[in-house]
């Protein structure tokens, strides 16, 4: 069995063993990260073989740190990602490169109907029916997309929302609000097939699913790093937060906005938990809290979608696609039943 594990940020660590009687044998790690002393490579094997293969991720890794050397170094890599590697080989996890990606990138749409089109979108790549895709989002106009558990009024100033034209809606997936205005935001969706995160947790995967982003940001000039849970920041703030949902039909759905200007003032009025999170801090801080990507790039919005998209091409390969008719028939019906209704966005009043 073959498992490998990008770390995030880091480097890549490949675990080769059999499995015989339900335990691993003949085991190798190999890598591209550093570890020091030689030895400790050897410790690490053995700290594998023989492994019941029943074993979860922080049970493999607590075997290994016991069986490291006194004074051992891991740069790029932990006994936990070892943990991770072995457990996406026993699970037969795929690698980013096993699929023909598409993109789809399209002109603005409403609120409502992003909302939908990412529900649409992640069925059928659960069904076989899509490949796996990323798709980039154009605003039609201003929103704040709430979370699928988030209490409406709690979140909301609906009378400040009504004054600004903002759309309010509710997606799928859990997390936080987020204020979103055309042209000042960048937001990408995933669709993906569960097998790409396979022996993985939910924080692993997160992490693990924008490590592409982090690539991109630093060939922007951007040192970027995850914020457990699901936030992507740097040394002068918050960039982006990410929210996911998976099907049981097997498939992912991993959506992130981030933040390339902002309107800070409008933020505050609108978001309530935003407000009270920042009342003693006033506005400079908000803008700290949340730095746009203008500031920190100097380079035009399309031209940072580009060259993430082109970061991500390099990186995976994509093939430039549209949304099929049924797609958006099936976005357009959701709208209507589901994501365009006050039932549906004040489920949680």
């Amino acid at each position: 069995m073959h498992g490998e594990y990008k770390v995030p940020g880091g480097k890549l660590v490949v675990v080769d063993f059999d499995v015989e009687a339900d335990r691993l044998r003949n085991t190798q790690v190999s890598g591209d990260f550093f570890l020091e002393p030689d030895s400790a490579l050897e410790s690490i094997a053995g700290a594998l073989d023989g492994l019941p293969v029943h074993l979860e991720v922080r049970d493999i890794a607590a075997r290994v740190d016991a069986r490291l050397p006194a004074g051992t170094t891991m740069l790029g890599f932990s006994a936990e990602a070892v943990g991770i590697a072995v457990r996406r080989a026993l699970s037969d996890a795929a690698d980013w490169r096993d699929y023909a990606w598409r993109l789809i990138h399209e002109g603005p749409q409403d609120p409502a109907l992003h909302m939908a089109i990412d529900q649409v979108l992640t069925e059928e790549v659960a069904a076989g029916r899509r490949a796996p895709t990323l798709r980039v989002w154009e605003w039609a106009s201003p929103a704040v997309v709430i979370g699928s558990f988030q209490s409406l009024r709690n979140e909301v100033d609906a009378e400040a929302a009504r004054r600004h034209g903002v759309t309010v809606v509710r997606r799928i997936s859990g997390g936080g609000a987020m204020f979103v205005e055309p042209g000042n935001t960048i937001t990408y969706s995933l669709y993906a097939p569960a097998a790409l995160v396979q022996g993985m947790t939910f924080a692993d995967s997160y992490a693990f699913l924008d490590d592409w982003v982090l690539g991109a940001l630093g060939e922007l000039g951007i040192r970027a790093w995850y914020q457990p849970l699901n936030d992507i920041t740097s040394d002068q703030g918050k960039i982006a937060g990410a929210a996911q949902k998976r099907l049981s039909r097997g498939a992912v759905l991993h959506h992130v906005t981030m933040s390339y200007d902002i309107d800070a003032d409008k933020m505050l009025q609108v978001l309530r938990i935003g407000r009270e999170k920042l009342s003693d801090k006033g506005i400079a801080s908000a803008r700290k809290r949340v730095d746009p990507l203008r500031r920190q790039t100097g380079m035009p919005r399309a031209e940072v979608i580009d060259r993430m998209i082109g970061h991500f091409r390099g990186r995976y390969g994509l093939i430039d696609d549209r949304l099929s008719t049924a797609e958006l028939r099936g976005a357009e019906k959701l709208v209507a039943g589901k994501f365009g209704t006050d039932e549906w966005t004040a489920r949680v009043p």
